[in-house]
Parts: C-alpha cells; structure tokens; sequence
C-alpha cells in the first residue's frame, strides 16, 4: 500500500506542472487560462487518488471504463466529495443506463443508435438533461470510433448531431476527437475546430470542444480545446489493463 501523503504529494507536484503547461498554451495562444478545464483521466487508478486530486482543486475526472467508473463514483460520493464525472471512453450501449447514473457529460457519442439509446437511459435516471459532446472522426478509421461527415447514416456526423440534439434527455455540447497517431496533432485539432464552428451554426449550444491529452495539450489548445484530458502526465504511467 503506497503511503498516501507520498502519493498526495506526487500528485501535487505533477498537478502543478499541468497546469503551467496549460497557462503557458494559453498565454502563446491569447486565450484566458479559465476557457481551458483540466480532467483528470483516472482509469486504473484507485478512488482515492481521485479523493486526493479533489483536494488539491480538480473538480473534473473522467474515466474510460464503466465497470471501473461506476463504483469508483459511488466510493467518491460515499466520502462526502463531489466532482463533475465525464465519461470519455468508447460507450456500449448496453452501459447507457449505467453511465446516465453518474456521469455529467459524456464525450463518446458516435452513432445514431448510440444516442437513442443514452437518450432512453438518461430519461428514466435522470432529472435534468446530460451533457453530450460527439465524438468525431478525423481519419475515418473506425477502430477509434467517431462519427465523420459523409459517413454511414447510423454514423453521420451530421445525423448523430441531430440525434442528440432531438433528445429532451440530452443536450448536445460540442464535439471531441482522439489525434490519429499517424497526424501531426495540430492538423487534427485544427480540423476539428472547422467541425465545431459549423456544427455551432445549428447548434448555438454546442460550445465545448475535447481535445488533447499528456502528449498534445499545447496543440489542442492553440486550436480552441475547452476540455484536455490528461491522464499519465498527471497521475504517472498506467499499469496494463486485464
């Protein structure tokens, strides 16, 4: 068991670092530092971490997986804390009602049957609407998910946009992508920012932009990112998933 005034203090340390690169990205791109707000990505990682995290002033934590997500955000709530849950993993279907339970805004949307069904989920667990940002495609490999313009129906962007917005259970936010590793970054965000500034044409609600991770966070922010997710910068490498 790791002693956890080391780990606090670990995670101190890789916090403050974050958060300078964050306030330096936004400084080199004119933006002011509050347009940009920092997740902590805490897959494989114990709630306590998140407990600490919380301490130190983060109050954004995503995760990937439902079946870790799930109970980690009962432990969180069950020690008095309260943060804002993103879930930004490729959601199943059959995890919509789960993810609805506890998330506030889920990044992951990609196919009309997939907003169908989170729209259905959230409906019934629900009282207010659930955030909901559209994952999109920037190479169109769909191993990474996300919807593309021009894309099957079921995975139009355009389609899946309109899915979710027609949703009372939902309200469609904005967009995110993943950069292709085989794309210089910068291409990529500023792709997506193209993507983001049309769909707002339409979609006056759809604001918020996730983009960026450890690697990319200067260029996501150059290039519009209202949201970076930041894991292994931040609570160190993962150990393998099982």
């Amino acid at each position: 068991m790791p002693d956890q005034d080391e780990r606090r203090a670990e995670l101190a340390a890789n916090l403050g670092r974050v958060r300078r690169r964050i306030a330096d990205a936004c400084a080199a791109a004119g933006r002011a530092r509050d347009e940009v707000t920092l997740v902590a990505v805490t897959k494989t990682y114990p709630a306590q971490d998140v407990l600490h995290l919380a301490g130190l002033g983060v109050g954004d934590v995503g995760e990937n997986r439902d079946q870790e997500a799930a109970p980690k955000a009962t432990q969180v709530s069950a020690a008095g804390v309260d943060v804002r849950w993103h879930f930004v993993g490729q959601l199943q279907r059959n995890k919509c009602r789960s993810v609805a339970g506890y998330a506030d805004l889920v990044h992951s949307v990609d196919s009309v049957r997939l907003a169908m069904a989170l729209g259905d989920a959230a409906a019934q667990r629900r009282e207010s609407p659930l955030d909901v940002l559209v994952q999109v495609s920037i190479d169109g490999d769909p191993a990474r998910g996300g919807a593309r313009q021009g894309g099957p129906p079921d995975t139009d962007l355009d389609q899946v946009a309109e899915a979710v917005a027609a949703a009372e259970s939902l309200r469609l936010s904005g967009v995110m992508t993943v950069a292709p590793v085989d794309w210089d970054p910068g291409a990529a965000f500023e792709r997506l920012a193209g993507i983001a500034e049309r769909l707002r044409v339409n979609y006056p609600t759809a604001t918020l932009i996730s983009a960026g991770m450890s690697a990319d966070v200067e260029s996501a922010v150059e290039f519009g990112a209202t949201h970076v997710r930041i894991g292994s910068a931040l609570l160190g490498n993962r150990p393998a998933l099982r």
